[in-house]
């Protein structure tokens, strides 16, 4: 992978070449509602490589990158006319490490033809998780085979508005994605984790990992390039409750959900419950997003 530095240095060296296009192409903003514009474009990038290369005829090859030259060339893409500077500052910019680049030729090229671009997780494209895009999480990780050990924490956010049905469902599933995703941490907690969790989520669920590794219930766990524990679920595609070692609210006290794979209380009564930003109020998709992201996430 692409050092971020060489990445900022490559960005510096394009912003210092003539680009008669470049100047034209900032004027669209894109989007709905025209915000800005290397939002709009990482959403566009989320979209195709993690939902719709396949349906776009664009290769991806086993670790999930893709020939950026037909990135750019996807007419959603194609109509915000971005520049590879522009492209390369998504990747470097990204709050949550979502892009991932790789030159096929030399690491100053300025030729998108010569560069491939990846999103690290979160596909409902259909990828072999043990094809190198992630890393096996093992009892006993061996680094030869690329394996790495279980994070001390592995938390998965949910909402109000869906904790009822993962209880119902017996556990959490992948709805609509791959992977069930899991981050080692909080947003707000020291070491600033970045990626797996929304930051508005309002119910933890800690995992055991450790444990469905140990029962053997063929459950495999994988750590991203950005740090998002992943997981297929069991045979049925779940995570099922009884590896919940505790639930609890996030902001908001509700007490404990969950011990030790146990239920121990339901929602408060009268606490507020609505369907957060983006999300369907019954588990249902996200809309023109991409996959089919249901309300587990």
């Amino acid at each position: 992978m692409v050092d971020p530095a060489k990445i900022e240095a490559l960005t510096d060296r394009l912003e210092s070449l003539p680009s008669p296009s470049s100047s034209s192409s900032k004027k669209k903003s894109g989007g709905r509602s025209g915000g800005d514009r290397t939002t709009t474009l990482s959403r566009a990038l989320s979209r195709l490589l993690r939902h719709q290369a396949t349906s776009a005829n664009i290769p991806l090859d086993p670790l999930g990158f893709a020939p950026l030259s037909l990135v750019l060339a996807w007419p959603p893409l194609k109509s915000l006319s971005p520049t590879l500077e522009e492209i390369l500052t998504c990747v470097h910019s990204s709050d949550k490490q979502r892009f991932a680049l790789k030159p096929l030729a030399a690491e100053n090229s300025t030729d998108p033809k010569d560069w491939l671009i990846r999103a690290n997780q979160g596909h409902s494209i259909k990828l072999s998780s043990d094809s190198g895009l992630l890393k096996r999480i093992s009892l006993s990780p061996d680094p030869e085979k690329d394996e790495v050990p279980i994070p001390e924490t592995v938390v998965h956010g949910t909402y109000f508005a869906f904790w009822p049905k993962i209880v119902e469902s017996g556990g959490l599933k992948p709805m609509g994605r791959n992977h069930v995703h899991c981050s080692v941490g909080l947003p707000e907690d020291e070491d600033g984790v970045i990626s797996g969790m929304r930051k508005d989520a309002e119910v933890l669920v800690y995992i055991d990992l450790e444990k469905s590794l140990k029962e053997g219930d063929e459950i495999k766990w994988w750590l991203s390039e950005n740090g998002v524990v992943l997981t297929e679920g069991n045979a049925e595609g779940v995570v099922p409750t009884k590896y919940f070692k505790e639930v609890v609210g996030r902001k908001q006290d509700v007490g404990v959900l969950w011990k030790d794979g146990e239920h121990v209380a339901d929602l408060p009564e009268g606490i507020k419950i609505k369907a957060p930003h983006g999300k369907g109020g019954s588990g249902g998709g996200r809309g023109g997003r991409g996959g089919k992201r249901g309300g587990q996430s």
